[in-house]
Order: structure tokens, then C-alpha cells, then sequence
């Protein structure tokens, strides 16, 4: 199971405590038999009563990586069956009681979940031009492609923790998050994985055949089609997402033609801490958007909701919130081999800091024994004397010379706040366990007989002109 959906469950199962199963629906579960004979587990709500006319709303509801239907069917029992939806779930391919091997979320999988929908359309009493979609993490990157896949006629989307460009969530800057991407390998069987994913993977962990990998990513990607969208989507992405940043979430926002909305929370994937008490609402939320675009509801307006942190409430912003920009500079010079790092410093903060958007570190290097990459942690020693990740990241050096140049590294899009009294500290290096052996967003060493000379680094963080947060 994975730790975003064992967070899920925790949550939903918080929110459940002290009441009966919800009544006002009946639950079956079926086999749904693809074009290619492979069977995927599936499990059908629907509303007791008199239909509406036209028949119910339904909603596809998607689980992510390494999980199955049951992590969802809470959802549904919890927050869509007795508000009127039709709701049906389904073990992806790989996953589960479904047969197959999974192509995350490739063309085979959304042919799957296009005869889903089908099936649901079909079912008596469901209404055949209501229909919408809910997905999670591996779940919410099938929906995009969905609403951009012909046939499939949603009529409202809600993807959460997920990801438009795969290429840039898991190779910003054409260099792997190798231990995120040997954590998405575990989370299935060897067996179950088709081999089109296992070569991509290793192909991305080599940094080889980059062309191919990117062909790959693009095939289960929207960024490039987002302009085309017309659906509503309601989208919920994580402050503090180490996969899938904020921004594969802003882009989208940028782009969209259509209605949309996003909310950004404590939830998602590691370093998330997935509060019960805020899972309520922005689950409440899907929910509104959904009787918004399936039920005629009142419509919500464009914006974007940043949550506080830890979880008190939220801030409506018609765009992306007011910023201002931290610029530091680190100066002095030290030449490391594999083994070693640097470590620059800032005085204790004078107030309270909320980051909001992508830090940009502009390293002066200069090496003569091909330094293959470099990794930038940025943290922040807090008052009481942790060590907080603000962000991080990675950028290839193959070019390197004698001659300094700057390599710029794009840090992840995150929103992390930083206490007053703290610290900033940023580390370069060659690997992210060189700021903690417990980093392994990065793990990927240099060799020892590799040597590079750091000089002048200036960095850029973006900040909330006004944190909404406490701490």
C-alpha cells in the first residue's frame, strides 16, 4: 500500500469513527472483462430511491499506484453514494483482483477505463451524460488523459496528487529522482509490471535514451494538450509533495480554458503529512465541485485555495497568491571529490517565511574530471534545533570545463514554512544524502576520483508576501 493511501484510509476511517455503514445505497462487486480478456475487479455503488430524471450522476473513482479499490471504495461509501452518485471503482490493471501488468497509465490503461465508463453508462437507473471522474495520484494522471482521450465525455474531473508532465515529476532538469522512482518500483511485483516500464525505468536510473523516456512520459502526459481542455477539473495537489510538486498542478492552472479550481493542502506524498482533520474538507469539496457540473449546483469561482499549514482553515486567492522573492548570495570557493560537499548558511531569520513556488540555485562550477551532476538541498535549521527540507534538487554537469560557468538547478515547487529564528542552510554535493543520509530523493553518487571546484552561488525563494501560516 502506499503511503499516500495508507494516509487516505487513515483519514477516512477518522472521519468515520461512531457512525454505522452510511445507508441509502446497495454495494456489488463485479469482473469487468477488457477487449484483450483481461479481468479487472470492480465494485458498483448505487443510490437507494427514486432516480432523478435523466438517472444518477456517476463517478469513476481511481486508486494510485500500488493500491486497490478498497483504498477508494471508503470514499465512496463515505462522500459520493449517499449524496446521490452512481459509483463505480476499479483495480487497475496489476493491481488488486485485476489481472495484466500495469503500463502506468499508458494507452492500455485507458482503454480500460474508457469500457468503465461504458459499463457504468449502461448500468440501469445511471444517467448516461452525468458522468465524472476522481483519481489519485496513478489514478489522477489516468484522468487527465481522459479528458483529453476521445469518447470518454466527462463532465466534470477532480485529480488529486498527480502529475500533467511525468517527465518533469520524476527527471526535472533530465536527471532522475532515482530513490522515488525505486520507491514507485516496490510498491508492485516485478511480474506485474508490463516491461515497456521497467525498461523506461532503468533507462531513466542509466540516464540513457532520454528521447525514449521522454516518448514514453509524453504518451501519459497532458501538459502539452492542457489548452484543449474544456471540462471543469477541480484540482487538489500537496504543499509538500517530493513527487508531484505544486507545479505540476500551477501549470495547469495557467493553462486551463475550461472552469477550474485548485486546492493546496497538507496532502500527497512524502514529506505530506496528510492531517485527518483536513482530508474532510477538501473531499467535501470534490464532492461540490461534482454537484456543481453533474447536479446543476451553484458553480464555484476560478481560484486558488492554499491551506495553512498545519491544517487551520484556508486562503482564497482569484490567482496564485501575492510573492515576493528572498535573493541570497553565498560567496567563498572549495573544491570537493564524491565524498564531499558544500555547505553555505544564512543569519537566523528575522520573521516567519512561507515559500510558494520554485527556488532557483545559480552555482558558478568548474571541473576537469567530468562531474556528471550536481544536487541542491535547501533547509532551514528550525529554533528548536530540526532540520526542515524546504526543497531540493538536480541538475546534469556533462559539459564541465576548467573554466567556471553557472549551472543553474530548479528546486521543487513546494509551499514549506519556515519559522522565524531559523537558519537557511543549502547544501551542494553530489548526491542529496550528503545534506542527511536519510535524503534519498537523490541517492545517485559521483566518484571519488571525480573533482569540482564550487564558487559564488546566489539563490532565489519565492515567499508569500503574507504567510498565511503559524508555527
Amino acid at each position: 500500500m502506499s503511503l499516500l493511501f495508507a494516509g487516505l484510509l487513515i483519514a477516512v476511517a477518522f472521519l468515520c469513527t461512531g457512525a454505522a455503514a452510511a445507508p441509502g445505497f446497495s454495494r456489488g462487486d463485479h469482473t469487468l472483462v477488457m477487449g484483450d480478456g483481461v479481468p479487472l475487479g470492480a465494485t458498483l455503488y448505487t443510490p437507494d430511491g427514486t432516480q432523478p430524471p435523466g438517472g444518477w450522476p456517476g463517478v469513476l473513482v481511481l486508486h494510485g499506484l500500488g493500491g486497490n479499490r478498497s483504498e477508494v471504495n471508503a470514499l465512496a461509501e463515505q462522500f459520493l453514494a449517499p449524496y446521490g452518485y452512481a459509483v463505480l471503482t476499479v483495480d487497475a490493471r496489476g493491481h488488486g483482483s485485476s489481472g495484466g501488468r500495469s503500463t502506468l497509465s499508458g494507452a492500455r490503461e485507458l482503454a480500460d477505463y474508457a469500457a468503465a465508463l461504458s459499463w457504468l453508462r449502461s448500468r440501469p437507473g445511471v444517467s448516461d451524460a452525468k458522468i465524472g471522474a476522481i483519481g489519485f495520484s496513478l489514478g489522477g494522471g489516468a484522468v487527465w488523459k481522459l479528458l483529453t482521450a476521445p469518447g470518454t465525455r466527462l463532465a466534470a474531473a477532480v485529480p488529486l496528487v498527480t502529475w500533467t508532465s511525468l517527465y518533469e515529476a520524476l527527471l526535472p532538469q533530465s536527471f532522475a529522482k532515482a530513490g522515488l522512482l525505486a520507491y514507485f518500483r516496490s510498491l508492485l511485483p516485478e511480474d506485474r509490471w508490463d516491461p515497456a516500464v521497467t525498461a523506461a525505468a532503468e533507462d531513466a536510473l542509466n540516464g540513457r535514451n532520454l528521447s525514449g523516456v521522454q516518448e514514453f512520459t509524453l504518451a501519459r502526459s497532458v501538459r502539452n494538450d492542457l489548452q484543449k481542455i474544456r471540462t471543469p477539473v477541480l484540482m487538489i495537489q500537496g504543499r509538500r509533495d517530493f513527487a508531484f510538486d505544486m507545479d505540476q498542478a500551477l501549470a495547469a492552472f495557467g493553462r486551463l480554458r475550461g472552469p477550474k479550481r485548485l486546492y493546496v493542502g497538507d496532502l500527497g506524498h512524502p514529506p505530506a503529512t496528510n492531517p485527518p482533520a483536513e482530508a474532510g474538507y477538501y473531499l467535501t469539496r470534490a464532492r461540490l465541485w461534482l454537484d456543481a457540473y453533474l447536479k446543476g449546483a451553484a458553480k464555484p469561482p476560478s481560484a486558488v485555495e492554499l491551506a495553512r499549514d498545519p491544517w487551520a482553515g484556508s486562503v482564497v486567492y482569484p490567482k496564485q497568491p501575492p510573492r515576493r522573492v528572498l535573493r541570497l548570495r553565498f560567496r567563498g570557493a572549495k573544491t570537493i571529490d564524491g565524498r564531499g560537499k558544500v555547505v553555505r548558511s544564512t543569519e537566523l531569520t528575522r520573521r516567519l517565511n512561507e515559500t510558494f513556488g520554485t527556488p532557483l540555485a545559480a552555482v558558478k562550477v568548474s571541473s576537469t574530471t567530468r562531474w556528471p551532476h550536481l544536487v541542491a538541498v535547501l533547509s532551514a535549521t528550525t529554533p528548536s534545533g530540526n532540520e526542515l527540507v524546504v526543497s531540493e534538487g538536480a541538475a546534469t554537469t556533462p559539459t564541465l570545463s576548467a573554466t567556471p560557468r553557472l549551472v543553474t538547478i530548479r528546486l521543487l515547487s513546494q509551499a514549506t514554512t519556515i519559522p522565524r529564528g531559523s537558519r537557511l542552510r543549502l547544501t551542494i554535493a553530489g548526491s542529496s544524502t550528503a545534506q542527511s543520509p536519510a535524503n534519498l530523493l537523490y541517492p545517485l553518487s559521483v566518484p571519488n576520483t571525480t573533482k569540482v571546484r564550487i564558487g559564488e552561488i546566489k539563490l532565489v525563494l519565492p515567499v508569500l508576501k503574507r504567510p498565511i501560516s503559524r508555527q
